[in-house]
C-alpha cells in the first residue's frame, strides 16, 4: 500500500484518503511531482527490514528521511520477549519457543525419515533378500535421530540411498 507523508504535519496517509480529503481536485491515475507538490505530499518509499537475532522481530516505527532525502519505512529490532510474572522470565520464554522450534523441526525431519524408510518397504518383501547396503541404510534411516545435527539435518546428513 502506498503511502504519502503530510509536509506541514507530518502525518502518513494513504492514496484513497488523500483524494478523499481533496474531492474536488482531479488527480491523475499516475502519481508525479507536481501532484505530491499540488498535495503538499511526499512519497514513502519502502524500506527493509530490521536486522534481528533468533529471539528479535522487525517492527515498523514510523518513517525516517534517508541520506539522499526521500522518505522511507522505518523498521527497528523488538526483542519477542521480556520478563512477566505470568510468562515467566526472558530466558524462560525465549528457552519455551527455541524448544518449540526445536520440537517443530524434528517432526519435519521425523516425516521425512518414514517417507524416506516407507518408499524402501518394498525391499523387505518376504520374497526378497536385502543387500547388506539396503539393510545399512534403512538402518541408518532409523538411527538419524542420534545424528550430532538432529534436528537442523543439512542434506549431506542424510544416508545415501543405495
Amino acid at each position: 500500500m502506498a503511502e504519502y507523508r503530510d509536509r506541514t504535519t507530518g502525518d502518513l496517509k494513504t492514496k484513497s484518503q488523500l483524494k478523499a480529503e481533496n474531492p474536488n481536485m482531479s488527480l491523475p491515475k499516475v502519481w508525479n511531482e507536481y501532484t505530491f507538490d499540488a498535495l503538499n505530499v511526499d512519497p514513502v518509499f519502502r524500506s527493509p527490514a530490521a536486522t534481528t537475532t533468533a529471539y528479535q522481530t522487525s517492527v515498523r516505527d514510523g518513517v525516517e528521511q534517508n541520506a539522499n532525502g526521500d522518505w522511507v519505512e522505518k523498521y527497528v529490532a523488538r526483542d519477542m520477549f521480556a520478563d512477566d510474572p505470568e510468562l515467566g522470565t526472558k530466558a524462560e520464554q525465549e528457552a519455551a519457543y527455541q524448544q518449540n522450534l526445536d520440537d517443530e523441526e524434528a517432526t519435519r525431519q521425523r516425516n521425512k525419515r518414514d517417507r524416506l524408510i516407507a518408499e524402501t518397504d518394498w525391499w523387505a518383501s518376504s520374497d526378497l533378500t536385502m543387500t547388506a547396503e539396503q539393510t545399512a541404510y534403512r538402518q541408518a534411516l532409523r538411527d538419524i535421530t542420534s545424528h550430532d545435527n538432529w534436528p537442523y539435518l543439512e542434506a549431506a546428513d542424510w544416508p545415501t540411498k543405495p
